[in-house]
């Protein structure tokens, strides 16, 4: 198999690639972002990277600037689903710390599903993300593959100075978040269960909601994820860092299929 290139978009074309590759990701009636509107956000600062095979587009990530000039906020992460088992996901995620480091960015935020384990582990576990915001119904009824989900979310920092994050993209080892386990359980499977069992789903988000709202009130926040009992690791709220103290990876190299 040829290497995965990662590399930014250029030229309409691969906007247009990247535009039906989140059709494909994200299911029919979802709205994908517009291929000149991701083309001009790029021009205005903004990033639309992609992962290349054979020349290929097999997955991307887009982030745009924000008010504050040292944070973006990434919009899409997507990997089709014959590329799933490549890492491509967390490879994108990388591409974008070098980058936004490159730029003079020092923090990335995003939301994703709580429920959905398999994105926290990536957010949280493999990429260091911590969150204490959580959003409910933030983008109320939704279709394509979250059609019947419900569109709450979390609000993930992704400290891109910090040690933990600068660790896990350089694939050292670095310690397990120290902290108390949510008494609560993420499904294997939040579409399946939202299928076959559509209640149970709506019970545990409510749950999930009520556990994760308390806990941030109480100044605690999302700073781990622990795989094996898919629960969430909260412990108290920490000083943000600034981008004086960044370091660069030591790595070359609405989030989905990852």
């Amino acid at each position: 198999m040829t290497d995965v290139a990662f590399r930014d978009l250029h030229g309409m074309a691969e906007f247009r690639a990247a535009e039906d590759l989140q059709r494909q990701v994200w299911g029919e009636g979802d709205q994908p972002d517009p291929a000149d509107l991701m083309f001009v956000i790029q021009a205005e600062g903004g990033l639309v990277g992609g992962a290349w095979l054979d020349g290929r587009l097999m997955g991307y990530v887009f982030g745009f600037p924000t008010r504050d000039p040292q944070v973006q906020h990434s919009h899409r992460l997507a990997v089709l689903p014959e590329a799933r088992g490549l890492g491509l996901g967390i490879k994108l995620k990388i591409y974008q710390r070098d980058w936004c480091l490159h730029h003079g960015i020092a923090r990335v935020r995003w939301t994703f599903d709580p429920l959905r384990a398999v994105n926290a582990s990536l957010n949280i576990h493999s990429l260091g993300a911590e969150s204490d915001t959580y959003l409910p119904d933030y983008y109320g009824e939704m279709a394509g593959i979250n059609a019947g989900l419900g569109s709450d979310r979390l609000l993930v920092d992704w400290d891109l100075a910090s040690e933990k994050v600068a660790a896990l993209a350089a694939r050292r080892p670095h310690p397990a978040a120290d902290g108390t386990s949510l008494p609560l359980a993420l499904p294997e499977d939040v579409e399946s269960l939202a299928r076959t069992d559509p209640s149970r789903a709506d019970a545990l988000r409510r749950d999930l909601r009520a556990h994760l709202q308390d806990a941030f009130a109480h100044g605690q926040r999302i700073t781990g994820f622990d795989r094996e009992t898919r629960c969430y690791i909260l412990s108290r709220q920490a000083p943000h860092r600034t981008i004086a103290d960044a370091p660069s990876s030591e790595t070359p190299d609405r989030q989905h299929g990852l």
